[in-house]
């Protein structure tokens, strides 16, 4: 039993979680190819007009196989403390990371992140639109 057990440990190879390597830091400064997605205060869920504000990064992004997308996911102050926030935040970028993955674009393509105010300098967040919700970046090609 022992030896069956070390014969597959030996040739067992670790599973790669994400197969393309890319970042999403510093990313909020990007404006070209980028979407804002809106939420209702303290919800996680699309609604329709969101799914149809994603349709066009979207089909840009499945004829640009070489450029990934971050999505980057905001909650308002108002919307609980920090660990709240930063939680809803979280399943916000994993909604819409979600539906683009069921839009066609290849889930390891995608990024979903959570980003709240201790994460980023007040230089780097003047000018980014930070309000509730998402912000979709089709990232230029590496």
């Amino acid at each position: 039993m022992i030896r069956a057990l070390a014969f597959l440990l030996a040739f067992t190879t670790p599973a790669l979680a994400q197969l393309r390597d890319f970042s999403c830091v510093g990313t909020e400064q990007l404006q070209e190819g980028a979407v804002s997605v809106e939420f209702a205060r303290g919800a996680d869920q699309l609604t329709p007009a969101a799914i149809s504000s994603l349709t066009p990064i979207a089909e840009e992004a499945k004829t640009m196989l070489d450029r990934n997308i971050c999505v980057l996911g905001f909650a308002a102050s108002p919307e609980g403390g920090a660990q709240t926030a930063s939680r809803l935040a979280a399943r916000r970028a994993r909604a819409v990371a979600t539906q683009l993955s069921q839009m066609g674009i290849e889930r390891d393509r995608i990024r979903a992140e959570a980003r709240t105010r201790g994460f980023t300098t007040e230089r780097e967040r003047r000018g980014v639109d930070r309000r509730a919700g998402a912000r979709v970046i089709l990232l230029p090609p590496a």
